[in-house]
């Protein structure tokens, strides 16, 4: 008797170890893989919350370990209810796995989104359960495949591009050595996502009304109206800017696969002071990376679980990393201002400091003049998406799911990312009068630039392949201005730049010799004689790029309902509008605003129906009904204008325009 009950015992312990690894194998295929796979081609994530790694190992173990653990448990736990309730348990369990797998292959094999994508994964669920009760051969491919997990997390540590962020390869490259006696302070700051056709005006100039500030830099300094970035990606666009080398391998940008590059060449000679963003190009051994509450473990596995939603979810998700980064607030941030804000009669919020980026204000604290000479550098992730920020400085709330294509929707992403780049242009002018008050603004190098821009152009938004050959003018083409110590005038270069430029014109300027290579050439070279130039989709890949200075788009004529004031109209119908709440109690002190609604009109309304949006009884947005989608039949409108609000209770209308001109009122809810 004894014998039979170890017999027993040994062959349900087998039976539980099985069912324990086909439940790995299937979370390895709905969670594992698919989370390391997109966070292994995203270094920049980790690099964005500084995640050292301790933080990303713990993550990985995270991801990898607690899932399987947590659905072991439960089906543990349930044989205490007896066999038939551990069989029927392990059974839904395999079938929800199933379910979910189905949607993920679902969405990328077949068309069908949503509730009838879901309804058919279901199916294969109930299908994969029935199959895996009445045959052996299913629970022992799952077993089998069990070995996937460990396989996953080794491609992720050791064959990905995030590896080398967990497993440094080196700690930096030679420092440069001086070539004369004076070595200027330098400031260099990186924007990020801006076209340089976004400042112009329709004469070609920076547009002083819009953007004042930009303006201001622009008759100070050498502005090369010419300049192209190397490539639409930061992870490799930033590398290239400096190091002076074209993107030849898709690595991470960090100090171990780019040894050689500004922070080690300046590090012999020059204090450091850094404010990266989705790089770690500064080793450990030039830069300290101050401690921010955006890091730890906490803040990348809610990241994570964010990105399990989209991976999972029966309906499209873009899933772009770079497109996911937020700066945080100063106020987010904990870090006090670092000047107050002047008196600006175009500026009603007191709350400029604190809703300006944290790595901003912490860049700003630091430009002061110092014994020894410095670098000071800043990329700011600005005014890339998401946007959230208003010209005035104040931030306003949207939804994500947004899409960025087609009619309507291509328009107002451009709104949005104009509005912001407005905040922006006062971010600039904070920094030239920080470094007028400082006494740098004369001694140092000073640069301002972008890495990449963006194309607004419809059926070619964004950055890649596409838009590069369709708006090479809007993705390439960016701002670049360069104030030598003690210059007093500005000037215009028209001379064939490229961002590989950049590194040995700084370095030129700072009396540093470079000890390595690279593929540009100073400006205080010769000129390049060849016309083209070259940018990078894909590392190794160059794609020909044409053209000169690019010219601004003519601005829309605005339309005639702008700013006009309107008062009771006929019922039109209903409309079903979010973000109502903000309108009850708007705080000027708080810096946001509702600056943006958004909801949906009944189907009978047809496309391009004009909707007018009127704050306060004043039309301060015209914008198209749009083609339905998933979100049903959308429309969305930027309330840019602060002035249109007061603090309180504001009142929203919505007005369908029909071909006449006459106004419909819509009945909110």
């Amino acid at each position: 008797m004894g014998s039979g009950r170890r017999r027993w015992g040994w062959g349900g312990w087998r039976t539980e170890v099985g069912r324990l690894l086909e439940i790995t194998a299937l979370i390895g295929l709905v969670i594992t893989q698919p989370l390391l796979d997109i966070l292994g081609r995203s270094p920049d994530f980790f690099l964005f919350h500084r995640a050292d790694r301790r933080e990303i190992l713990l993550l990985v173990a995270l991801v990898a370990v607690l899932p399987t653990v947590a659905v072991g448990l439960l089906g543990l736990l349930s044989g205490l209810a007896g066999p038939r309730a551990r069989v029927a348990t392990h059974t839904l369990l395999v079938g929800l796995l199933v379910t979910a797998l189905a949607v993920q292959v679902g969405r990328h094999t077949t068309p069908l989104r949503g509730v009838p994508l879901l309804l058919v994964a279901v199916a294969v669920g109930a299908a994969g359960a029935a199959a895996h009760r009445r045959w052996r051969a299913p629970g022992r491919m799952l077993r089998l495949a069990a070995v996937g997990p460990p396989l996953f997390v080794g491609l992720f540590l050791f064959a990905s591009p995030t590896g080398p962020v967990v497993l440094p390869r080196g700690e930096g490259g030679v420092a440069g050595t001086a070539t004369g006696n004076l070595h200027p302070p330098v400031v260099l700051l990186v924007l990020d996502e801006l076209p340089l056709v976004s400042l112009l005006d329709g004469e070609g100039r920076v547009d002083a009304a819009r953007f004042p500030h930009f303006a201001e830099l622009a008759a100070a300094s050498t502005w090369y109206r010419n300049a192209t970035g190397v490539s639409g990606w930061t992870p490799y666009a930033l590398p290239a800017m400096l190091t002076g080398r074209y993107p030849a391998e898709p690595f991470a940008p960090h100090y171990s696969h780019y040894p050689d590059n500004l922070f080690t060449a300046f590090g012999g000679l020059y204090d450091i002071r850094a404010e990266e963003s989705i790089t770690r190009l500064c080793p450990p051994s030039r830069c300290e990376q101050p401690v921010t509450p955006e890091q730890g473990v906490g803040v990348l596995a809610r990241e994570t679980g964010r990105l399990l939603r989209q991976v999972t979810a029966p309906n499209d998700s873009r899933i772009d990393p770079e497109d996911s980064y937020r700066e945080r607030t100063a106020e987010e941030a904990g870090i006090d201002a670092a000047e107050p804000v002047p008196t600006d009669p175009k500026f009603r919020w007191d709350s400029l400091n604190v809703n300006q980026p944290a790595r901003f204000t912490s860049f700003l604290t630091g430009l002061t003049r110092s014994q020894r000479p410095t670098l000071h550098f800043l990329h700011l992730l600005m005014p890339h998406s998401p946007w959230a920020y208003l010209p005035s400085g104040a931030r306003y709330e949207a939804p994500e799911d947004f899409p960025n294509e087609g009619d309507g929707w291509v328009d107002l992403a451009r709104a949005r990312h104009l509005a912001q780049l407005g905040y922006t242009d006062r971010l600039i002018g904070e920094t030239i009068r920080t470094l007028r008050a400082s006494g740098l603004w004369d001694e140092a190098l000073v640069v301002v630039t972008a890495d990449h821009g963006v194309s607004f152009t419809k059926g070619a938004q964004g950055r890649g392949e596409d838009a590069i050959k369709v708006a090479a003018d809007e993705v390439a083409w960016v701002p670049l201005f360069v104030k030598t110590p003690g210059q007093r005038t500005g000037g215009v270069d028209d001379r064939n730049w490229e961002h590989v430029d950049l590194l040995p014109t700084i370095a030129d300027e700072a009396a540093i010799r470079l000890p390595w290579r690279v593929d540009g050439r100073s400006a205080r070279q010769a000129p390049r004689t060849e016309s083209g130039k070259v940018f990078y989709d894909r590392p190794s890949a160059p794609m020909p790029i044409s053209g000169g200075v690019p010219t601004a788009p003519p601005p829309a004529a605005p339309h005639r309902l702008l700013g006009t004031t309107v008062d009771a109209a006929p019922a039109g119908g209903s409309a079903r509008v979010g973000g109502l709440g903000a309108f009850r109690a708007v705080d000027p002190d708080e810096g946001l605003l509702p600056g943006m609604i958004w909801g949906t009109v009944p189907d009978r309304v047809a496309d391009g129906t004009e909707l007018a949006v009127a704050v306060n009884g004043t039309v301060a947005a015209v914008v198209p009904v749009v083609a339905p989608d998933p979100g049903g039949r959308r429309f969305a409108a930027l309330l840019a204008d602060d002035r249109l609000f007061r603090a309180g209770a504001n009142r929203l209308d919505l007005y369908l325009v029909d071909a006449g001109g006459v106004l419909r009122q819509l009945t909110i809810s």
